[in-house]
């Protein structure tokens, strides 16, 4: 199942012993094209702090839901290592995160999440609070917030051709499948999509994605899409 990312923007967080907020980003990481953090907004209840929770800690990722429940207690989310709301999420930082709450690093394995293609779902432990202080190392350049991205400009490889709208994400890998582009007056505003396989580089000085593709390669695909969908409808009523 295929989830639209702005779908979830806002919806309701929970614990398993009460609310802890709503969504307000994903980040994910342009290398795999897999979320690797929801990012909390918690209100007034964990001020001036960025809450980061790993697709390891939700048992499914379900827009038709209410509530988006983390198999975490409050006090797990509170005592977790603490990072600024202004500063990137460095390695340091996420060795810390993981090894607090005993979950698999997916940066080591060779798969999308370490040692298997899915985020494992786990209870972790209750540890006493992360107090201690650690130099901070560079952000990972790979890391990219979902909202920042939406609005970048797509360029082909014989120039532009609109901008992202959205993702469309697997429920259960957490991997991104396809960026939803909206056309610019070349395709007559029409929507396309292009997976990410597709993409050569981000870039954020630029504010732009750059795929490995013409415009003539994507409206043939969009074409040929609209055209099986059209063929597969005709079947199915003549059956």
């Amino acid at each position: 199942m295929f989830q639209n990312i702005k779908n979830l923007y806002g919806k309701a967080l929970g614990s398993s012993d009460g609310d802890i907020g709503h969504v307000k980003d994903f980040y994910f990481d342009d290398g795999t094209w897999a979320v690797r953090y929801v990012v909390a907004d918690t209100g007034t209840w964990l001020t001036e702090r960025l809450v980061l929770l790993s697709p390891h800690a939700f048992s499914r990722l379900d827009q038709d839901e209410k509530v988006l429940v983390a198999n975490l207690t409050r006090r797990q989310i509170e005592n977790s290592p603490s990072i600024d709301s202004h500063l990137p999420v460095s390695r340091q930082y996420e060795e810390d995160y993981y090894r607090y709450y005993g979950w698999p690093v997916y940066w080591q394995g060779g798969q999308m999440w370490g040692m298997g293609n899915f985020p494992a779902v786990m209870n972790p432990p209750i540890l006493a609070p992360v107090a201690r202080k650690v130099p901070e190392k560079p952000g990972d350049a790979h890391l990219r917030s979902t909202r920042a991205v939406t609005g970048y400009s797509i360029h082909a490889l014989d120039g532009m051709i609109g901008e992202v709208r959205d993702f469309l994400l697997d429920a259960k890998s957490w991997a991104i499948r396809e960026l939803v582009v909206e056309a610019g007056h070349w395709y007559s505003g029409r929507e396309i999509r292009i997976p990410p396989g597709k993409v050569d580089r981000i870039s954020f000085e630029e504010s732009s994605v750059f795929v490995s593709l013409t415009k003539e390669d994507i409206q043939r695909t969009a074409d040929n899409e609209v055209a099986h969908a059209v063929g597969a409808t005709h079947v199915a009523g003549r059956s």
